[in-house]
């Protein structure tokens, strides 16, 4: 029963070390082949004896392992080939991009006034000097009208107390007159009394 038992055991364990060799299986199917071969080899004054036919079959996967390598380094050098082009071609578009950018930014932050392209800045500053003088300009006539309108009323109260300068000449000189009317009248009648 014991003898059983451990056959058992053996037959399970072996089970498992095959099946965790079929999973372990690496990314080179090449050292796989080699490890199998040199496993199911047979020992001969210290020499492994290989099948031929083994031999002969790991020759080949070999040389098709090679084959489907070189066609897989082909096939990313390729890729990389496309996407280096790919790659030039959207720094290109980028750089075109960017180019267009600044000719819209500028032509959006240029103002033209009088035919003459101007920054906003320039514009803004241009509109407030225009806007200062007209300012001054505005200060200066108002000043200048304040200063003839106060002329203008000084002349008028000027002229208004020459005029009554006047009338008040003109009373007196009319008095005047008419007392040296009555004066001469008094001496003409005084002469024709005589």
């Amino acid at each position: 029963m014991n003898k059983l038992l451990l056959l058992g055991l053996a037959i399970l364990s072996s089970t498992f070390s095959l099946t965790a060799q079929e999973k372990e299986e690496s990314d080179n199917p090449v050292e796989d082949e080699f490890t199998t071969i040199i496993e199911n080899s047979n020992d001969y004054q210290g020499y492994k004896v290989v099948d031929y036919s083994d031999l002969m079959k790991l020759k080949q996967n070999t040389a098709n392992f090679i084959s489907n390598l070189n066609n897989e380094i082909v096939a990313q050098k390729n890729t990389i080939d496309q996407q280096q082009k790919e790659i030039v071609q959207l720094r290109k578009d980028l750089e075109n991009t960017r180019d267009n950018l600044k000719e819209v930014t500028a032509e959006k932050d240029a103002i033209t006034f009088l035919g003459m392209p101007f920054s906003k800045g320039s514009y803004m500053a241009l509109m407030w000097g225009i806007v200062a003088i007209l300012i001054l300009l505005l200060l200066f006539f108002i000043y200048k009208y304040k200063k003839g309108h106060a002329q203008t009323s000084e002349a008028k109260n000027n002229l208004t107390e020459t005029e009554k300068e006047f009338e008040a000449f003109k009373a007196k000189a009319l008095v005047k007159e008419q007392r040296l009317g009555r004066l001469l009248q008094d001496e003409r009648n005084k002469a024709s009394d005589k």
